[in-house]
């Protein structure tokens, strides 16, 4: 595709704000690790709510719906639909517990919780298993979207892609830290937002789809419809609504959803101005995340179904792109090229944006843990503030180079999106628990860890011994396997090593007082143990947070559809259930 001078102008203005911005933050964010890594600890609910809704509206995240769409239809999209559950523990439970501790990084909490030199090495192991590798992966997929964006509507290369895309956004974020890329992700939202529903408004405006009555009676569509598979068809039910609600929400570390919150939503929660604001953002992270963007991305995907009926019609169409770039996820660009004059500027400048919120988060993000959590901990206990900057700045450009090479390998973002299940799988249960629960010790994680990763990885290389052929185990039946082997043997192990010592647990007592049954066997101060637990309360207000959240999308989809009476029940129900929960003033 050629961009005409108008399209040149709308991506140069996004560019030149948004770099801008970036390197103002600078100044600030190169005088401490705090201001470079928490944003000096004084934003704002609602520009951190902003900055994580940016972050996962990420250049993979529309091909991902797309591939999951074209698949299994609308109801597919409960697979991460699921995860609001775990938002909204998060948000009610989790959000005010991570801001009280007051660490750097989530990863200092294992040395407040745990002790020893098993609480040492797993902060250590887990800063560079998170921040290299799980960070990398999905940095990769980002970037595998990037490649394919930029491949079917500007005519790159895989490596032009990355290396245009990498430069830029290596330097954004060396440059202005965690201060800069909340104070863009703002703007990159906006920007972002305002693109993939101009994209949802052109594809069904083309003569093929017909509008929204075209193309919801389309045959390619019409079966497609459903919010929830059909309880007819278990072999559909299980996997694609089932699982995902009753397993895969809280058993499942995925980044962006970990079961009682971590990686940079801890790190948004941790720069909060206090634990009110930490609660705000997140809440606003997971009624924007859920509610409010999942539509435009659909009709796209459903649209790319009659223009772009199967693979062969898109190898047809775009006979540059390689042969093993070509997925159901390749969709959503191809419906990119029918954009007009401006609207094609504007949704390049927005692709950009989603890519640079995600990537710029991720770096800065790991190149916090490797700083503060491998250098400072176990490299140079005594390095200066200006010391830890550039380090995090150098690991900035070196996560990077990695992630653009592993991109390189990737096929879709499904592919990416199921191993990062599978290897956290059975893990989740840990971390929502070890807040709770006396016992769990660092053992506990480290067992989880290595048995989850290896599971994944026999799965992973069976399938690539069966050479095409169809494995013997369904994804979630892996899944369950993964769930119950992780399980077993991190409780096992819970319960045949020593606990955390006194001392360490009567600390993080009195620092996160998270309360409940769960301490009863450690001794507290009495101010603390006399204080109300809030959980039971918290759950509440989750289970009416999440009722809200689902209703909302699910009237806005049914209005789509044309059955205003059933949308308006359920918009009813939305706003019942928010009254409830302004109630209950949390």
């Amino acid at each position: 595709m050629q961009l005409a001078p108008l399209d040149q102008w709308l991506i140069a203005a996004y560019f030149a704000v948004s770099l801008s911005v970036g390197f103002w933050a600078a100044r600030r964010a190169g005088t401490s690790s705090q201001g470079f890594f928490l944003a000096g600890r004084r934003m704002p609910w609602w520009l951190l709510g902003a900055s994580m809704v940016a972050t996962t509206f990420s250049t993979d995240t529309p091909n991902l719906v797309t591939d999951i769409t074209r698949r299994h239809g609308v109801a597919g999209n409960w697979v991460w639909w699921a995860f609001l559950l775990t938002g909204m523990l998060t948000t009610f439970v989790y959000a005010r517990l991570w801001r009280r501790t007051g660490v750097t990084t989530d990863l200092a909490f294992y040395e407040l919780r745990y002790s020893g030199r098993a609480a040492a090495f797993l902060r250590g192991f887990r800063a560079v298993y998170l921040g290299i590798f799980f960070n990398v992966m999905v940095m990769a997929a980002v970037t595998l979207a990037a490649i394919k964006i930029g491949g079917v509507m500007l005519g790159l290369s895989p490596f032009e892609t990355v290396a245009i895309a990498g430069l830029v956004t290596v330097a954004f974020s060396a440059a202005g830290g965690l201060t800069g890329v909340v104070l863009t992700d703002a703007l990159l939202f906006v920007v972002a937002m305002a693109g993939s529903i101009v994209a949802a408004v052109v594809a069904l405006r083309q003569p093929e789809v017909g509008g929204l009555r075209g193309l919801f009676a389309h045959p390619a569509v019409a079966d497609r419809l459903d919010l929830v598979p059909p309880f007819t068809d278990p072999a559909v039910f299980v996997p694609l609504f089932v699982v995902p609600l009753a397993v895969q929400w809280w058993a499942s570390w995925y980044p962006g959803s970990e079961p009682g919150g971590g990686g940079y939503l801890a790190q948004r929660m941790l720069a909060a101005r206090s634990e009110r604001h930490a609660l705000g953002a997140t809440l606003l992270f997971n009624v924007a995340h859920y509610a409010l963007r999942p539509w435009p991305w659909i009709l796209v995907a459903l649209a790319s179904l009659i223009i772009f009926p199967d693979l062969a019609s898109l190898a047809q169409a775009f006979p540059h792109i390689p042969a093993q770039v070509i997925g159901h996820d390749l969709a959503y660009p191809a419906m990119l090229t029918l954009l007009p004059t401006g609207a094609l500027g504007l949704v390049v400048a927005s692709l950009a944006a989603a890519f640079m919120s995600t990537i710029s988060t991720h770096l800065n993000w790991g190149a916090s843990y490797l700083a503060n959590d491998v250098y400072q901990r176990f490299v140079d206990p005594d390095a200066d503030e200006k010391t830890l900057v550039r380090v995090g700045r150098l690991a900035t450009v070196v996560l990077m180079v990695l992630a653009a090479m592993l991109a390189l390998q990737l096929e879709n973002a499904l592919q990416a999106f199921g191993l990062l299940l599978q290897i956290g799988a059975g893990t989740g249960l840990l971390f929502i628990l070890r807040w709770f629960w006396w016992r769990i010790n660092a053992w506990s994680e480290i067992t989880a860890m290595v048995v989850s990763f290896a599971v994944a990885v026999f799965f992973f290389f069976q399938h690539r011994a069966l050479d095409g052929r169809e494995p013997p185990l369904l994804p979630w039946q892996e899944l369950l396997i993964g769930v119950g082997i992780t399980t077993a043997a991190w409780l096992a192990v819970t319960f045949l090593t020593r606990p955390t010592d006194s001392a360490t647990l009567q600390a993080f007592c009195r620092l996160a007082r998270p309360g409940g049954p769960g301490w009863r066997a450690v001794p507290q101060p009495t101010e603390v143990a006399a204080m109300p637990w809030p959980v039971p309360r918290a759950l509440l207000a989750m289970l009416l947070g999440s009722a809200a959240v689902y209703a909302l999308l699910f009237a806005t989809g049914l209005a789509l559809y044309g059955k205003a009476v059933t949308a308006a029940l359920l918009a009813g129900l939305a706003i019942a259930a928010t009254v409830t929960l302004v109630r209950m003033r949390l």
